[in-house]
């Protein structure tokens, strides 16, 4: 691989598409989805779906604000979403009792029994990547190290 610095007309090439990480992140990003897309086709759930499905299987009933910032959304994307599995069974929404302010959402029995008829979806989605699972570490500790460095690092 070439990078636009490499070459003397650098500021001309500076924007081959090829050659920036911000593009290559973006189209693997959305590659993946689209792979998951396919996946979660037979179950009629989406990828946003499914990642609020990972965290309820793993930590249990959570609020709506600990879904929304352990995933990046908002309010205005979340709602939609949790509404959406709502009405197909798979979560229930309640407030708590300290604090009515507080929205949790909890699987309901369907919702508990999705997590084993998609147990092979992440192993399925490692064989369409073509990863091996070391590999599959590697690529998520570096992307985890990628994020916390763009994030710790000012605008500018």
């Amino acid at each position: 691989m070439t990078f636009a610095t490499d070459h003397p007309d650098a500021a001309s090439r500076a924007l081959i598409l090829d050659e920036m990480v911000c593009f290559s992140l973006y189209s693997a990003s959305r590659a993946t989805t689209q792979a998951y897309r396919r996946l979660l086709e037979p179950w009629g759930i989406t990828y946003p779906q499914y990642l609020v499905l990972g965290q309820l299987w793993t930590r249990g009933p959570l609020s709506v604000r600990t879904l929304g910032d352990d995933l990046g959304l908002d309010s205005g994307t979340l709602s939609p979403l949790i509404t959406r599995l709502e009405n197909a069974g798979i979560v229930t929404r309640s407030r708590t009792e300290t604090d009515r302010r507080i929205v949790t959402v909890a699987l309901t029995d369907r919702g508990q029994a999705l997590r084993g008829e998609m147990a092979e979806v992440p192993a399925q989605l490692i064989t369409c990547m073509g990863l091996s699972l070391d590999s599959a570490r590697i690529l998520i500790n570096s992307l985890h190290a990628l994020t916390e460095s763009v994030q710790a690092t000012p605008a500018g």
